[in-house]
C-alpha cells in the first residue's frame, strides 16, 4: 500500500505531499518525459501549459505499459526551464488533471538554464509503486 502525508510540523504544500512510503514490492521508474508525441515532434513550442499535459500524458502512457497508473506514482522531480513562480503555478494547474488531488506524490520542482532540446521547458520523472 502507497501512503501518503503531510508531518503538521512543514509547512502546508501546494500541490505535492511532504511523504510518501509504500510497502509494495514493484518499483517502476519513468525516465525524464517531455512533450515529444508519438512520432518524436515536439507539443506545443513556447506553450508550458500544452507541454506540461503531453508530459504528464507521456507518464500515464509509459506507466501504463508497466501494469501502473497515475495514482501509483509516489514520487516525481520535475526541471523547468528557467523557473519563476507563473510557470510553477502553469504547471500545477494542469498537472491537477493527472494527479490524486487527495493524494499527490511526493515532489521536488528544480529550475534549470535548459533541457535536451531548446524549445523543451519541462521534463519530469516518476516513480511508481505497485503490489
Amino acid at each position: 500500500m502507497n501512503t501518503f502525508m503531510n508531518p503538521p510540523e512543514l509547512s502546508r504544500p501546494n500541490g505535492f505531499v511532504h511523504v510518501a512510503t509504500s510497502t509494495f514490492t514493484k518499483t517502476i521508474m519513468v525516465s525524464g518525459q517531455v512533450a515529444y508525441d508519438g512520432q518524436g515532434r515536439i507539443v506545443g513550442v513556447g506553450d508550458l501549459g500544452a507541454q506540461t499535459h503531453q508530459v504528464y500524458a507521456n507518464i500515464e502512457t509509459a506507466l501504463k505499459a508497466a501494469g501502473a497508473s497515475m495514482r501509483d506514482v509516489v514520487k516525481t522531480v520535475l526541471f523547468v526551464r528557467d523557473l519563476n513562480p507563473e510557470k510553477a503555478r502553469i504547471i500545477r494547474e494542469v498537472r491537477k488533471a493527472f494527479l490524486s488531488a487527495d493524494n499527490p506524490p511526493a515532489s521536488t520542482m528544480i529550475g534549470a538554464a535548459s533541457l535536451a532540446h531548446h524549445d523543451l521547458l519541462l521534463e519530469v520523472e516518476a516513480i511508481a509503486m505497485v503490489a
